[in-house]
């Protein structure tokens, strides 16, 4: 079975290291993007072109998005009676405390900051393969509509 990965990013460089990093650490991870806010919603309420989009198993989340930011996609997700179980994991180059915290009031699952070295980054991006889609048991997927 696929695993269904949402990235939510707007800078293409992030884009293209995770999209690395998965390849690396595993293959059946299907990965999709949502360059800003709008479009990630779009994607999760299967409107317009993503009519027949996927229901993820984990959505990475960056916090500093055009068009709508990470921390009001997160606010509707976790406000979506048939989004809410899908976790959300913020990944984003902030530190900053108030973000962190503002984060975790939203429901994130949980917020990793960004390293700025390849080798670095993708060895989280690892991690999150090993924890998220390895060894943590996520809900089977429904179909919402």
């Amino acid at each position: 079975m696929p695993i269904e990965v949402l990235l939510v990013e707007d800078s293409p460089g992030d884009v293209r290291l995770t999209q690395e990093a998965f390849r690396d650490a595993n293959k059946s991870v299907h990965l999709h993007l949502a360059f800003d806010g709008v479009e990630a919603m779009a994607f999760l309420r299967h409107q317009g072109p993503h009519i027949h989009a996927p229901r993820p198993d984990l959505i990475l989340l960056d916090l500093n998005l055009p068009k709508m930011d990470g921390r009001e996609v997160l606010a509707r997700i976790k406000g979506d009676e048939s989004l809410k179980t899908i976790p959300t994991v913020i990944l984003t180059t902030s530190e900053a405390e108030a973000d962190i915290v503002k984060s975790y009031q939203l429901q994130a699952n949980c917020y990793l900051s960004k390293p700025v070295q390849f080798d670095a980054f993708e060895s989280l991006v690892k991690s999150i393969n090993d924890f998220w889609l390895t060894r943590v048991k996520l809900p089977k997927q429904r179909q919402c509509g």
